[in-house]
């Protein structure tokens, strides 16, 4: 009885740490940029792009190609700078500054986007309309500078929350974050169905104003650490050096590799599942956004359920679940010829997106070392970011190449995300338990 009445007031404990204002400020960052990821990245600019480029089967294809060549080119960028962020996280104890930075640049690159769309020109450039390009060119600055404020922002979780609480503190903001979605999805209200650029300055508003409490109120927890001295040359070495140490961190880098595969899958996914709703389904826009909202209540569920989950099963074993079920979700996704079971591969895809992130997040606490976590996280990113390059570059092609069959383009495209998961299930099976357990 005694043991039970430890355990609740555990939780109580837990729950009120939660609740206090640097973990919601933290927390409503990630309310911020989820806002950003859906209306930008995943529905509003694909969009965009259908409706400039694709007006038969064969010009959906090449639309989504564009879709997939813009975002891989980002992640190309991320790339080159993702771990040296780590290293500034390791050096600098400056995280906050580098968010707040990347945030801005990411808000104006946005609004840039929705006045160069709202004001087309007949110039163009290799027969494509120049303004366009802008837009894409943007587009991917704004991505690009997204994700690099990630990198920042997800290490900045051992700043807010500390051991086993982790789990829970993540949990509470992928879910608050999710419900950022549901927010920003507002924005359809004033768009409808037609010119959709008109949600990219409303979408970037909204991501600095929810970001506005984590640079007000979240503290650097090293603050009054001199920084060491740092070169953009030194960070590579050190990261060289780190691989070259791969074998004191066998688990770790095992990890990455299996998350290199399951991010695959998933990044892509992101990108591409507005444009497949809508041309292989038959979904308008209209059902997209309802059925992004389901899957988005299903990302908040799998957030807080795994969040619980990883606390008591341990990471290790709920990376596992979480990529079973993306598994189950892209094979009804890629069969799929009846508007109900794209809901249910939809559904499922929340509950595996809002979870891959809390359990992901936690294992990487748990498996590194803390002097080096800031470096680890980076190259976790570095890991994602990689995978985020080739799977929109094999779907893009994918597409391309196939893009006189018409829609079946877009099913072997996304059969190759399934094949992606599964590399990335069986790899994770040799990160040693010992070392998560």
């Amino acid at each position: 009885m005694n043991v039970e009445l430890a355990k609740e007031k555990k939780l109580s404990n837990s729950l009120k740490m939660i609740f206090t204002l640097p973990i919601i400020s933290w927390a409503l960052y990630d309310f911020a940029n989820t806002i950003f990821s859906s209306n930008i990245i995943t529905i509003f600019f694909p969009f965009y792009l259908q409706e400039v480029v694709g007006s038969n089967e064969v010009l959906n294809q090449i639309a989504s190609t564009f879709i997939s060549y813009a975002n891989a080119i980002a992640s190309f960028l991320l790339v080159v700078f993702t771990p040296l962020y780590g290293v500034l996280i390791d050096r600098k104890a400056q995280k906050k500054k580098y968010i707040v930075t990347f945030t801005l640049i990411t808000v104006i690159a946005t609004v840039l986007m929705g006045i160069i769309a709202r004001f087309p020109t007949e110039n163009t450039f290799l027969q494509v309309p120049l303004h366009l390009l802008f837009v894409v060119l943007l587009f991917i600055i704004a991505k690009f500078f997204y994700h690099s404020s990630l990198v920042f922002y997800d290490s900045m979780i051992s700043n807010v929350g500390q051991g086993k609480n982790i789990s829970l503190v993540s949990g509470f903001g992928v879910a608050v974050g999710y419900v950022g979605t549901l927010v920003g999805l507002t924005v359809y209200l004033y768009v409808g169905n037609e010119d959709y650029h008109r949600a990219f300055i409303p979408s970037a508003l909204l991501f600095f104003l929810f970001a506005l409490p984590l640079f007000f109120f979240v503290k650097e927890q090293n603050a009054s650490i001199k920084p060491k001295p740092f070169s953009f040359f030194a960070g590579y070495k050190e990261i060289i050096v780190t691989f070259k140490e791969m074998k004191q961190y066998r688990s770790i880098f095992t990890f990455m590799v299996a998350y290199f595969f399951l991010n695959d899958a998933i990044a892509t996914t992101i990108a591409m599942m507005a444009i497949y709703a809508k041309t292989i389904v038959g979904f308008s826009s209209g059902q997209f956004i309802l059925l992004y909202l389901f899957s988005t209540v299903s990302s908040i569920i799998g957030s807080f359920l795994f969040g619980i989950i990883s606390s008591k099963k341990g990471p290790y074993r709920s990376v596992h679940y979480v990529g079973l079920l993306l598994v189950i979700a892209l094979i009804m996704g890629t069969i799929s010829t009846a508007e109900w079971q794209f809901w249910v591969a939809g559904s499922l895809f929340g509950v595996a997106l809002g979870a891959m992130w809390v359990t992901s997040r936690a294992l990487i606490v748990e498996l590194t070392p803390e002097e080096k976590r800031g470096q680890f996280f980076g190259l976790f990113a570095f890991s994602g970011k990689i995978s985020a390059i080739i799977g929109p570059l094999i779907y893009g092609s994918i597409t391309l190449v196939f893009a006189s069959y018409g829609n079946i383009a877009s099913r072997l495209a996304l059969s190759s995300l399934l094949i992606m998961a599964l590399i990335g299930l069986w790899v994770h099976r040799f990160v040693k338990r010992e070392a998560t357990e």
